[in-house]
């Protein structure tokens, strides 16, 4: 695995503790945006990988997955659940609401995202 996706694959699982580790302590919308950066950064790794260029400089998880060309649903889904996240859930004007009370679990929408990009880059489990 190339360096540079490596890196963002290290941080995604790091991102996706971290959203584990906020649901236990009941910050949602914290954990929400977590998840959302954890598939972020799995989907610019496996970018990097399979285009062997830098991902565009994009909060998009549906425009990195068209541009991956992801097609499956469930993974499409997530992205899109996940996808406005990345403003929704630090602004009360993006959320019409104070983002800490309009949030529950969201981490297995990430969960999703990075079983399916780990698949793709080829790494066992264990590997993180």
């Amino acid at each position: 695995m190339r360096d540079e996706a490596r890196l963002l694959w290290e941080q995604a699982l790091e991102d996706l503790k971290t959203a584990e580790a906020l649901i236990e302590v009941k910050r949602y919308y914290a954990s929400v945006f977590f998840s959302q950066q954890a598939a972020e950064k799995a989907l610019k790794a496996l970018y990097i990988e399979l285009k062997r260029e830098f991902p565009p400089k994009t909060h998009s998880l549906l425009r990195l997955s068209q541009e991956l060309d992801i097609k499956d649903e469930d993974i499409i889904d997530a992205v899109l659940d996940l996808n406005p996240e990345y403003v929704v859930t630090r602004y009360p004007d993006a959320a019409n609401e104070v983002p800490a009370r309009i949030y529950n679990e969201r981490v297995e929408k990430a969960k999703k995202v990075i079983r399916f990009c780990r698949a793709r880059l080829g790494l066992q489990e264990s590997l993180g």
